[in-house]
């Protein structure tokens, strides 16, 4: 049996030409169009046959490579019964792993009856070489670091302008050199699929830079990925060479077709109501647990064929390391809800090609039932917010935090024990993408969205962040230097938490969106990384921390910590903290002292972390051992008394 006729979709060179398939239930007839190799003229229009699956197959003799195409998908047109077959849309292959231009908005591509084939890209047929197989390089308490690639690379002074944000750019030499000296494990790309913007930004002239809108769930963005698979590939194989990891963000949760009034560009033109989810008495109408319009149907078999296909591909193809699940749950859920045990998360786990790749869910969503954290198959990590938002409420100063941060520290065992599991899946994290810069949320109190177009109504209003005694910048250098400790002192909390630990690029530069918290669509110098301003002092701190943590086995374990002296937790008198004291609403310290191995020294002993979160100085009482003696890290300093100052953490080994 030939291996094509099982694939849902896509298309297979052959000795004499081509193989196309493509999916679609409810489609009466679907053509094969093909374009000239400028991708404007369309030169021939095919009928495909459909097989007892569903699928539509065509073998088209005297394709080769880089060949131009599209479908016209025939049937009913019903949008209030859920039919929006309309032919005179060209339509992207599900399957693309290449097309020839970005997505465009245009309100043509709304209208029925108005022809699109000028306005929509077309899949290019590729024949992609395998990727170098590799293990994945992010070990366990590993260290992501997650980037945009355009913000990242926009503004780099050594990379060459015509490579400043794309991919290809992630593999220059000071790119790299940025990377080791961070200590970073893997790098999380947020999306580079082919995306939409959101049809109401291009009337305000702003556009998507997150692209967390996808349309084609294989084929890269030509804006950031002009070079195609072959410039992710050799990226990858660069970073990898350098002992760096690749994870991608992808969205399977809903696509940049919209609701009702969106585009009609690839599902929803083949097989609507296959491939999103509608109310069960209202095919007519979307479910919108993403709050993007359109939901897809995740546990459709056609729907999960494609996801499964798509993560195989940027493996077998790109040679990635893992992936990062935008709003997980819609991958779990079926029509009765979330489901841990989804046929979805279980294909992904099991497959054979996947089964060894770093697997991260966003566990929550704005579906029934949305918030799923520490409800994720294992082994997928999770994105914990709450540990983000007590971490965060610690530094605020909020009242009864001292047991909310040793969770966290600890890695948030009362979310990942609830399933008889022994050791965490935390992703930690003080800031990401979404939500305020690190330095922002220690300078604004509100966010500052009017930049977005929609009279700051978007983006979180509730951010736990504080403004040092004022809101926004401020020309007191006093009020600087205020926020500037306590984002070293965020900092060193973050990586000192047992679990994964996640940054976001150019938070160790102390970079500042003025307050916009939501700055997916400020495709500017507002959110392009200013390397030159970059405040090395905070980004020699973030080296130093990273290099602690490689040094200390502690960070590198999962399992939770056990009963026998793993860890104590105590007062800064040096005495186990009691309940009245995990109870005092105003504590002010606490010391975290772990039992590890220093790799360094190669021997064992105690480490101890101390936070101080009052605004003076605070004495700590460090146990004592005889003929032992308590050195401050990362001087090696001996100290006989530990005054530790204001709003700050520091490291001490015992020897």
């Amino acid at each position: 049996m030939n291996p094509f006729e099982t694939r849902q979709g896509g298309v297979v060179l052959t000795d004499s030409g081509a193989d196309f398939a493509v999916g679609s239930h409810h489609a009466e007839r679907i053509e094969l169009c093909l374009f000239d190799a400028s991708g404007r003229a369309e030169v021939a229009r095919l009928p495909m046959e459909r097989d007892c699956d569903h699928v539509h197959r065509l073998h088209v003799d005297g394709i080769v490579q880089g060949a131009r195409y599209g479908f016209r998908a025939h049937g009913r047109y019903a949008p209030d019964h859920g039919y929006w077959f309309d032919p005179s849309k060209l339509l992207v292959d599900p399957y693309a792993t290449e097309i020839d231009r970005p997505f465009a908005h245009d309100p043509r591509l709304s209208v029925f009856g108005s022809d699109t084939a000028a306005l929509v890209p077309k899949t290019i047929v590729t024949n992609h070489p395998l990727a170098k197989p590799m293990r994945p390089l992010l070990p366990k308490g590993g260290f992501i670091y997650e980037l945009a690639v355009k913000t990242f690379t926009m503004r780099h002074p050594e990379v060459p302008p015509e490579q400043r944000g794309t991919v290809a750019a992630l593999a220059h030499p000071a790119i790299i050199a940025h990377l080791k000296k961070l200590g970073v494990n893997a790098i999380e790309l947020m999306p580079i699929v082919a995306w939409i913007d959101e049809r109401h930004l291009p009337p305000i002239g702003l556009t998507n830079l997150w692209g967390y809108n996808p349309i084609a769930l294989m084929a890269l963005d030509p804006r950031i990925v002009p070079g195609g698979m072959r410039e992710l590939r050799e990226t990858v194989q660069t970073l990898h060479d350098a002992g760096i990891g690749v994870l991608l963000d992808l969205v399977f949760n809903h696509t940049g077709e919209s609701d009702k009034l969106g585009t009609t560009l690839s599902l929803r033109g083949l097989d609507n109501l296959s491939c999103y989810r509608h109310l069960s008495d209202n095919p007519g109408v979307l479910v919108n647990d993403t709050g993007c319009g359109n939901t897809l149907a995740c546990d459709h078999p056609y729907v999960r064929h494609l996801i499964i296909d798509s993560l195989r591909h940027f493996v077998i193809h790109a040679g990635v390391d893992g992936f990062r699940f935008d709003l997980a749950p819609i991958l779990g859920r079926t029509t009765q809800g979330f489901h841990t045990t989804s046929r979805t998360l279980h294909a992904i786990l099991v497959d054979e090609v996947l089964e060894d790749r770093v697997m991260i869910a966003e566990p929550w969503d704005i579906g029934p039932g949305g918030y799923q954290l520490g409800n994720f198959p294992a082994p997928f990590l999770e994105w914990n917010d709450r540990a983000r938002d007590d971490i965060r409420r610690y530094w605020r100063g909020d009242s009864h935090m001292a047991g909310n941060l040793a969770t966290a520290l600890a890695g948030s065992s009362e979310i990942f024990t609830r399933h008889k599991e022994n050791e965490t899946r935390s992703v930690n994290f003080v800031a990401a993408h979404d939500g305020f810069t690190l330095f922002d949320l220690v300078s604004h109190s509100h966010k500052r969205n009017g930049r977005n177009g929609e009279h700051n109504r978007d983006g979180h209003d509730e951010n736990y962040s504080w403004n040092n005694g004022v809101e926004g910048q401020p020309d007191n250098v006093t009020v600087l230097a205020d926020r500037h400790r306590d984002v070293t002192a965020l900092l060193a909390t973050l990586f000192a938490t047992r679990g994964t630990i996640m940054l976001t690029a150019g938070d160790e530069f102390g970079r500042t969106q003025h307050g916009n918290n939501n700055a997916y669509c400020q495709d500017n110098e507002l959110t392009w990384l200013d390397w030159e301003a970059a405040d090395q002092a905070l980004i020699a701190h973030v080296s130093r921390l990273s290099q602690l943590r490689k040094r200390f086995s502690v960070f590198g374990e999962t399992h939770f910590f056990a009963n026998g002296g793993e860890v104590e937790w105590l007062s800064p008198g040096g005495t186990p903290m009691s309940v009245s004291d995990w109870e005092d609403g105003e504590a002010l310290g606490l010391a975290m002292v772990l039992q590890t191995i220093d790799y360094e020294l190669k021997t064992k002993l105690r480490l101890a972390v101390l936070f101080n979160r009052s605004h003076v100085e605070l004495d700590f009482r460090l146990p004592q051992v005889k003929n032992r003696h308590w050195h401050h890290l990362p001087d090696e300093q001996h100290v006989e008394k530990v005054r530790l100052g204001g709003r700050s953490v520091a490291f001490y080994i015992e020897q």
